[in-house]
This record gives structure tokens, sequence and C-alpha cells, in this order.
């Protein structure tokens, strides 16, 4: 399955914020729409990425204060992007790689949508699913079976 398949069943979605925007109305953003990560835009430019684990790792064991502390202060900045066109077998191996969770989709350098662990997970398992079916389906027919 492609990442364009991915996203044709979970939909386009992009939830970000700005650089400017202090972390707490981040973490608030994330609360209310009950995700864990928020793409960093400026001028629909993908700038960087903020998660719970940058306010985990750079505010609160920092002794930072999200309400005075900017996003573009604690994002990671080098984010790791995919294509419609790379394979979700791709993503899990980048997400397992690089230790994270959410891969932003770049379309010729346009941000197209967002895509989670759980995302990928549910559309392998998905996957596996289909297959056992055909396989089932295919020894209880008795199609090429000569027993």
């Amino acid at each position: 399955m492609l990442v364009k398949n991915l996203l044709q069943k979970k939909g386009n979605a992009i939830y970000s914020v700005s650089p400017d925007n202090s972390v707490y109305q981040a973490i608030e953003k994330m609360a209310e729409l009950d995700i864990g990560a928020l793409v960093v835009m400026s001028n629909d430019v993908l700038k960087g990425i903020i998660s719970e684990r940058d306010y985990r790792n750079k505010v609160i064991l920092k002794g930072r204060a999200s309400r005075t502390t900017a996003v573009k202060q604690i994002m990671s900045d080098k984010v790791v992007c995919v294509t419609p066109d790379d394979s979700v077998n791709l993503c899990m191996q980048l997400m397992t790689d690089k230790r994270i969770r959410h891969l932003p989709v770049l379309e010729d350098e346009k941000l197209v949508g967002v895509i989670s662990i759980g995302d990928v997970v549910k559309s392998v398992i998905e996957n596996q699913k289909n297959e056992i079916d055909s396989l089932r389906d295919y020894i209880t027919s008795g199609s090429g079976y000569p027993g």
C-alpha cells in the first residue's frame, strides 16, 4: 500500500501551529484534537514538527514555562518526510529507525498530509487481514488444491 492510499482512507486533515505560538497553545491544541504532534508552518511552508516528546524533553525536564516558550524554541526542525508515492512499509521502517511517530507527507514541496504510527499499523493489519482472507478463500474453494 502507498501513502496516497492511506491518506485517501484517513483524510488529508493537517493540524498546525506557527513557530511563534507558545508551547502552551500547541499543547492545548493537541489536547483538543487528541493528537500527539503538530506540524509547524510559516507562510504555508513546513518549518518543523512539535510533539508531546518535545514538550516533555525540552520544556518540562528543562524547567521552562510553556506559556512563555515559543514553539520555534523546542520544535524539531530536521523533519523526516515522505511522499504520496512512498510505501507504507517504508514509513514503518523510517518510524522505527528514526524513533518517530509522525511523518509529514510532501508532494512537490507542498504539505499534503500527515501520517502517524497508528495510521501505519492500522494499514498493515488491514492488509494482512485481507491477505489471510484471500488465502482462506483460495484454500476453501479448492482452486489449485490437489487434495
